[in-house]
């Protein structure tokens, strides 16, 4: 199980020396988060990840080139054409997340178009926002999940959820959960992140992998 940490803004290179596994720039200017800066130093096992809301595919290609993007992350209403148009263009070592909003339920079928123009699903709580609104949504849903497609799971996920993400870290819904995506309970500010809070939810993980590893 692998860990991203998304809205970086304020103390990236702080965070980046916990060692998660991907960290997350938004590039969407309505966000309190908007990246506006110079990408500080982070190390090369940890990859970047822009994110992106109905974004021309140019500024897409420009923004990847300029801050080294290991892979975006779109949260817009960007169609297949889109995202294969992303994949032709860019380098090929670019991973491409695309992000699907659930609430009360959600009809997975709409996935199939993505099957073969992304490399991850990604999903998070709808609400009033493309994404930062800092509530989970029912992981049940994920019962009903037909892909084989490795997924990102967020929304509001924080420290109090931790009993409740092991369990479902145990269900066959999270047969296919390849990261856990945390932004905004890891928080002090918009953008700068509670260091111990992130370390605390980094070891839970690692432990968690630690058993399976045992089990397997």
């Amino acid at each position: 199980m692998k860990l991203k940490v998304c809205g970086m803004k304020h103390n990236s290179e702080a965070v980046s020396a916990l060692q998660p596994d991907y960290l997350g720039f938004i590039f969407w200017e309505k966000s309190a988060r908007f990246f506006d800066r110079e990408m500080p130093s982070i190390p090369d096992n940890i990859k970047r990840v822009g994110v992106f809301v109905d974004a021309s595919l140019e500024d897409v290609l420009e923004t990847i080139q300029k801050f080294n993007l290991d892979a975006v992350q779109l949260h817009g209403q960007e169609s297949p054409q889109y995202c294969k148009g992303l994949k032709n263009s860019a380098k090929e070592s670019l991973e491409i997340i695309k992000v699907f909003s659930i609430k009360d339920d959600f009809d997975f079928s709409v996935l199939k178009p993505f099957e073969s123009v992304c490399d991850y699903f990604l999903f998070d709580t709808k609400g009033k926002l493309p994404g930062g609104n800092g509530y989970v949504f029912n992981w049940k849903i994920l019962e009903h999940y037909p892909s084989t497609k490795p997924y990102f799971l967020s929304g509001g996920i924080g420290l109090e959820n931790q009993k409740d993400l092991e369990s479902f870290l145990k269900t066959d819904a999270a047969q296919y959960c390849h990261v856990i995506d945390i932004n905004s309970k890891f928080e002090t500010q918009p953008g700068h992140k509670n260091i111990e809070a992130v370390k605390e939810f980094k070891t839970f993980l690692a432990e968690i992998n630690q058993r399976k590893k045992v089990k397997s």
